[in-house]
């Protein structure tokens, strides 16, 4: 058995998080896509290594852990090298996971309601209403979002909501990159707050929300500061954007850009 084992889903915000630290330490991962349309996060034999029923777990060395802001700050610890993405001292330290707390309360659970709206409506419409209501019982962490949403989407008001919360998160970004002096959130570190953040911004452009940033240059150039990171590319493999995976977002895109 290889030394990890990662159970995730390209398209997944949360496992691209895990994928990217994974690269950035050349840590040699198996890796188990799991389709989760297909119900594979909530079959028993995944369920006995990550009870949520979500994506990622991670298994190292026979011994699962799970939740990505968990998975990656133990990847960090584990093998620091060959660059930290925690900051010395406890002070920096605990400023780092007080943006991570943010990121997760705030900006994670919002970009999911644009994202369930776009790309993964359709497939929820296919369904009746009793096998809707059994998807939405089956899952753990989901139930109460997804009767929320439905089977024809969150309500505007919802959507609202959801995007003023982006909006704040990046504006939030865009004080933390000037105050620390960039070109990521703390400085010239990158930390695992920047990992943290990374895929929901990616997401934001790949579903026609980047201006969010349009008068905001500081947040732009952290954009283009963390794509040209070496584990950028190896973790956004082709199929890891929604427009590479749903023709009608690509499309959409193409629309709006001419």
């Amino acid at each position: 058995m290889p030394e990890f084992v990662l159970y995730d889903a390209p398209q997944s915000t949360c496992s691209q998080r895990v994928r990217f630290v994974l690269n950035a330490k050349g840590m040699p991962f198996r890796e188990v896509k799991l389709d989760l349309f297909a119900g594979d996060q909530l079959k028993p034999d995944y369920l006995a290594i990550n009870p949520n029923g979500v994506v990622p777990a991670l298994v190292h060395n026979g011994e699962p852990v799970v939740d990505s802001a968990v998975i990656i700050e133990y990847l960090d610890e584990l093998r620091p090298e060959p660059e930290p993405f925690r900051p010395a001292g406890l002070l920096p330290l605990a400023r780092m996971r007080s943006l991570m707390r943010f990121i997760d309360e705030v900006p994670t659970p919002a970009v999911r309601v644009p994202s369930y709206n776009l790309a993964f409506l359709p497939h929820f419409q296919s369904m009746s209403e009793d096998e809707f209501q059994a998807l939405a019982d089956s899952k753990p962490l989901r139930r109460e979002f997804l009767l929320r949403m439905g089977r024809t989407g969150f309500p505007q008001a919802d959507m609202d909501e959801a995007l003023g919360r982006l909006g704040r998160a990046v504006a939030r970004m865009d004080e933390a990159i000037r105050a620390s002096g960039g070109p990521f959130l703390m400085g010239g570190q990158l930390t695992l707050a920047d990992i943290a953040i990374m895929p929901v911004i990616v997401r934001m452009d790949d579903i026609n929300l980047g201006r969010y940033w349009d008068d905001r240059p500081a947040v732009a150039r952290w954009f283009d500061a963390i794509r040209a990171h070496p584990a950028f590319a190896p973790t956004y493999y082709f199929g890891s954007l929604l427009t590479e995976k749903y023709p009608h977002l690509a499309e959409a895109r193409l629309g709006k850009a001419s």
